[in-house]
């Protein structure tokens, strides 16, 4: 019987989690569990931030503090190996089952690439307005759409000058006519 991986979400102590996530990365290479836990993420975002003396600079930030996404086969092998590797507090779900992330949330997060590039309804040259993250509320125009990436560079007039971002297309929709 072959099973398919599913994403799980797992729960870790904050600033763990890329240490977690190369800890199970390793544990996998060195036990030649490939065939069960496929995938480690850890997503994030760029964001622009401003530092103590104003100054606006690209970061990339979590987009989800305490938490690592694992795309594995749930057998009792690789439950073990995620449950007991150091920093990890549990899974998410109910009880002790560990419970996968549905079609829906695993689109919605956008952590399979090329899922959101089907949803962008906009196209280059296009004017957008910026739904999340720290631009939110800004509108600018569409430079280029990476759908490998799953982004779309944004031209967005700041400070009484152009500046181009580089966005999610999930944080991105097509602006309302004016």
């Amino acid at each position: 019987m072959s099973e398919a991986a599913r994403w799980y979400v797992i729960h870790t102590y904050s600033g763990y989690e890329n240490k977690v996530a190369q800890t199970i990365l390793k544990v996998v290479e060195n036990r030649k569990l490939h065939d069960l836990i496929q995938e480690v993420r850890v997503p994030t975002e760029k964001a622009m931030e401003k530092n103590d003396k104003d100054v606006l600079r690209e970061v990339e930030r979590k987009v989800f503090p305490g938490y690592v996404l694992v795309k594995m086969i749930l057998t009792d092998d690789s439950w073990y190996v995620v449950r007991n590797t150091r920093g990890v507090t549990g899974f998410v779900g109910p009880g002790s089952e560990p419970v996968p992330l549905t079609e829906k949330e695993v689109a919605a997060l956008g952590v399979e690439r090329g899922v959101k590039a089907a949803e962008a309804d906009f196209k280059i040259g296009d004017r957008v307005q910026i739904t999340a993250g720290p631009m939110e509320g800004f509108t600018g125009e569409v430079k280029d759409i990476n759908t490998e990436d799953g982004t779309a560079d944004v031209s967005v007039s700041m400070f009484g000058r152009e500046t181009l971002a580089t966005l999610e297309i999930s944080q991105v929709k097509a602006a309302d006519e004016y």
